[in-house]
């Protein structure tokens, strides 16, 4: 590609990011391309639909994820390292629209958004086995349980219209009711 051309794709995909971010998904394109400069034809040459533009926007975003996991494995609390991950998950999903979106529901593209959350050699499993492992977690919650409570935290968030507390407090019950017989245990122990 051209000098040109390179930068009027980096400046339509960092307009994209940031409008689904704010506003979603189901953005104008010609809005994301007024605020990337450059006119609709251009975002077209460069992006053919919608669909195209959020697979070249999505991975990168999700890819927060994987520190987030990394983080999660390095706590030396497994079960800290678990309910930090989701919150972070959470915070994520809350603090960017067309990541909640894509979550809730399958957006016009190819990006298969659990399989790009769980894209690096299965973190996430390693996130989710490591508490089941250790007692803290749940032993009959598995990666699939953790996709379908991303969907699932994706209506909360959407329907507590940016009260980060409706989500918080559902996180709250969800963590109650996931925690296995070690950590339900070490509550009972006197401190």
């Amino acid at each position: 590609m051209r000098a040109d051309a390179v930068r009027n794709r980096d400046r339509l995909l960092e307009a994209a990011a940031a409008l689904f971010a704010e506003r979603g998904v189901d953005v104008p394109l010609d809005e994301i391309a007024r605020r990337a400069g450059v006119s609709i034809g251009t975002l077209y040459n460069h992006f053919p639909n919608r669909g195209a533009l959020l697979d070249a926007v999505l991975p990168d975003r999700l890819a927060v994820i994987d520190r987030m996991a990394q983080r999660a494995l390095d706590d030396p609390d497994p079960w800290r390292g678990f309910a930090d991950f989701l919150d972070g998950l959470f915070s994520m999903q809350a603090s960017d629209r067309g990541i909640n979106e894509a979550i809730a529901r399958n957006p016009i593209g190819a990006v298969d958004v659990a399989g790009e959350c769980g894209r690096a050699g299965g973190l996430l499993e390693a996130v989710v086995g490591r508490a089941r492992d250790t007692g803290v977690l749940r032993a009959d919650f598995g990666s699939d349980d953790l996709a379908t409570l991303m969907w699932a935290m994706s209506k909360v968030i959407a329907m507590a219209d940016g009260d980060d507390g409706v989500w918080r407090r559902h996180l709250g019950f969800v963590l109650d009711g996931l925690k296995g017989p070690a950590q339900a245990d070490s509550r009972r122990q006197p401190t």
